[in-house]
């Protein structure tokens, strides 16, 4: 059973991960269990060695496109109804971008932030709460970790395509039932 598979334009996208409609992906974009991406009402940009992890919702508002530049990190559980994201940015789990909403290069949205409809946010700015504010400047340290993250992603993803990684099940009990829909999958 492959549990990710590396799509013929360079993406990897895991067995469970939604695609659709109008997309345009980049290299080495990653789309983990649970993700989900539509472009059914607008076109959605994802730029290279994006990650986009478990159950995360990248969507956009009717006729707005959603852009998402190279190197970002969606975290788990997050939601992106936005229109920009600048590179090498993150979106903390659980947090949620609200319709046309655009973050700067190397921002970094908090865990659990709701960034209200609208809201700009300059480069290497931090947004935290709910509303979302913005708090203070991105530090180095946190500038550090978030351009480790995506070739952090892209190794996993390499991990899970070989067959390095394997799904988990009971010895001599049965795998589980292939992801429809998946290329090399029932």
């Amino acid at each position: 059973m492959d549990l990710m598979v590396l799509t013929n334009d360079g993406c990897f996208v895991a067995c469970s991960a939604i695609l659709t409609g109008e997309l345009q992906l980049g290299e080495g974009a990653n789309f983990w269990f649970g993700a989900v991406v539509r472009g059914d009402v607008a076109r959605i940009a994802i730029g290279r060695r994006v990650n986009v992890q478990d159950n995360a919702t990248i969507h956009c508002d009717s006729g707005i496109p959603n852009i998402i530049e190279d190197d970002v990190t969606i975290g788990h559980g997050a939601v992106v109804h936005g229109q920009f994201i600048g590179a090498g940015s993150l979106v903390g789990m659980g947090a949620k971008l609200l319709g046309r909403t655009r973050l700067g290069r190397q921002c970094l949205v908090a865990a659990g932030a709701v960034v209200p409809p609208g809201l700009v946010v300059p480069d290497r700015m931090v947004v935290m709460g709910v509303p979302g504010r913005i708090a203070r400047p991105v530090n180095e340290d946190e500038l550090k970790y978030m351009g480790w993250l995506s070739g952090h992603y892209l190794q996993l993803a390499e991990k899970y395509v070989s067959g390095e990684i394997k799904p988990y099940y009971k010895e001599g009990g049965e795998a589980p039932p292939a992801c429809p829909g998946v290329p090399g999958q029932g």
